[in-house]
C-alpha cells in the first residue's frame, strides 16, 4: 500500500453488530461522536434496537439505547451496501467451533468474503472476533487477492459480557496490524475513546485472547476437579478454599467451582488446541472436568438418593450470574442428565424467557431436591427446608448444600 494518510475516522460500520459484542461498541462509540451502521442479518433483531429496545441484558444499555438513537448517528440496516460507505468496517461476528471442537473456518470466510465484496481502497477492516492463530495474516493476504488496498487490524475483543459499556473504556485496548499502518489507524481509533493501547503483531495479539480465556477456564477446571475430590473424601470443598486462601497470598488465583460455561471458554480453548498437534492438552483435560461436572454432580446425587420417583428443580439456566444468555450454559447438559435419572425436572430462570420453565416458587414447591444452575442475586436468600445442591458455594451457610445430604 502507498504511503497516502487518511483523514480521521468519522464513520463506522459494525458487522453483526446485533449482538452481545458488536451492540455495546456500537453503541459506545455512537455516544462519543462517530456515526454507526450496525450491518445484521436478524431483521428481527434490528426492529427491536430501532423501537430503542434492547435484544439482551446489557448495563446501561436500556437507557443509552434511545439516547443514541434520539441523536440520528446510530443506523441499522441488514445490507452489506451500506459497508461502502464508511470509514471503518469492525467485524464482530462469532466464531464457533465445529462439531469435531475445530474452528469453523468456513463460516468466517463466508463473511469476510462478503465483508470485502462491499468494500472500497482506503477503509480500515478491524477484526474483533476471536480467530485462531495466523488468521489475521492470512486475512491480509485474502485482501491483496481481491486487489483492495483496505488496511487490515486485528485487535480483539475483552469485556465480560453485561460490562461491556463499562470496560470498553476502562481496560486496555489489545491492538494490531498486517502492516504498521493499519495497527496506527486501529490505535487512533481507540485513543479516540481514550482506550491505553498495547500494540503487538497479529499473531501475539491472537494468543493473547486465546491465553486469556483458556487459562480462565483451565484454572476453573482445577477447582472443578478439586471440588470433585473434596466430595469423595466427604469434605466441604469450600471450607477448604477459605482455608487455604484466607490471608494467603500465593493462593489468591485459587477460583471457586462451578459450571466453566458460556460461548467464549470452551470455544477459544479448544480453538487454540485444534492446530497446535495436541500439544495443549492441558486444555482438552479441562474440557473433560468442567464439561462433565453435571454428570458427577448426578451421580453424587444417586449415592445418597433414589432419584427415579424424585423430581429435581434447576435454579438458573443462564451461562452465568445475572444473564439472559443461555448459550453454552452447563444448566442445560445438566437438565439432559437428570431427564435420564428422575421423574421430573423442573427449570426456572429470572432472566430468560422460555415456555417450559416454571417461576422460582413453583420449582420450591414442586422439587424434591434444588441444584443451582447460576448464581442470579434472586436466589442468594430463598427459603425452603429443600436439600439444595450448590457447587458454586453461592447461598448462605444456613441453606444446605454441596451433597445436598
Amino acid at each position: 500500500m502507498s504511503n497516502e494518510t487518511f483523514p480521521p475516522i468519522s464513520r463506522v460500520a459494525v458487522v453483526g453488530g446485533a449482538g452481545h459484542v458488536g451492540l455495546p461498541l456500537a453503541l459506545l462509540i455512537a455516544q462519543q461522536g462517530f456515526d454507526v451502521t450496525i450491518v445484521d442479518i436478524n431483521e428481527e433483531t434490528l426492529a427491536l434496537i430501532r423501537s430503542g429496545k434492547m435484544p439482551f441484558h446489557e448495563r446501561d444499555a436500556d437507557e443509552l439505547l434511545p439516547q443514541v438513537l434520539a441523536t440520528g448517528r446510530l443506523h441499522l440496516t441488514s445490507q452489506n451496501e451500506a459497508l461502502r460507505d464508511q470509514d471503518l468496517v469492525i467485524v464482530t461476528i462469532g466464531t464457533p467451533v465445529d462439531e469435531y471442537l475445530d474452528p469453523d473456518v468456513r463460516t468466517f470466510d463466508r463473511v469476510i468474503h462478503t465483508t470485502l465484496s462491499h468494500m472500497r481502497d482506503g477503509q480500515l477492516l478491524m477484526i474483533r472476533s476471536t480467530v485462531f492463530p495466523g488468521v489475521t495474516d492470512r486475512l491480509g493476504r485474502q485482501v491483496s487477492d481481491h486487489s483492495l488496498k483496505v488496511d487490515v487490524a486485528y485487535c480483539p475483543e475483552r469485556i465480560a459480557q453485561g460490562f461491556a459499556l463499562q470496560e470498553l473504556v476502562k481496560l486496555p485496548q489489545i491492538v494490531s496490524g498486517t502492516t504498521p499502518r493499519a495497527a496506527h489507524r486501529a490505535a487512533e481509533f481507540f485513543e479516540r475513546l481514550r482506550a491505553e493501547i498495547i500494540e503487538l503483531p497479529p499473531i501475539e495479539a491472537e494468543l493473547a485472547k486465546l491465553f486469556s480465556n483458556s487459562y480462565r477456564y483451565i484454572n476453573f477446571a482445577i477447582a472443578n476437579q478439586f471440588y470433585m475430590l473434596a466430595e469423595r473424601y466427604g469434605a466441604d470443598f469450600e471450607r477448604v478454599r477459605d482455608a487455604v486462601t484466607r490471608k494467603y497470598p500465593r493462593m489468591q488465583g485459587f477460583s471457586g467451582a462451578g459450571f466453566a460455561a458460556g460461548p467464549c471458554l470452551l470455544k477459544d480453548t479448544m480453538q487454540l488446541a485444534a492446530f497446535n498437534h495436541n500439544v495443549l492438552t492441558l486444555g482438552q483435560n479441562a474440557m473433560m472436568i468442567n464439561e462433565g461436572l453435571p454428570r458427577f454432580l448426578v451421580d453424587q446425587l444417586k449415592t445418597k438418593h433414589d432419584l427415579v420417583p424424585l423430581t429435581v428443580g434447576v435454579l438458573g439456566m443462564a451461562f452465568k450470574a445475572n444473564c439472559d444468555d443461555p448459550r453454552s450454559s452447563l444448566s442445560y447438559k445438566l437438565r439432559k442428565v437428570l431427564t435420564m435419572e428422575c421423574r421430573k425436572v423442573l427449570c426456572t430462570d429470572p432472566y430468560i424467557q422460555n415456555p417450559e420453565f416454571v417461576s422460582l416458587e413453583e420449582c420450591l414447591a414442586q422439587s424434591d431436591i434444588l441444584i443451582v444452575g447460576a448464581c442470579h442475586d434472586e436466589y442468594r436468600n430463598i427459603q425452603t427446608n429443600k436439600p439444595i445442591v450448590d457447587v458454586f458455594g453461592f447461598l448462605p451457610k444456613a441453606a444446605s448444600r454441596g451433597s445436598a445430604t
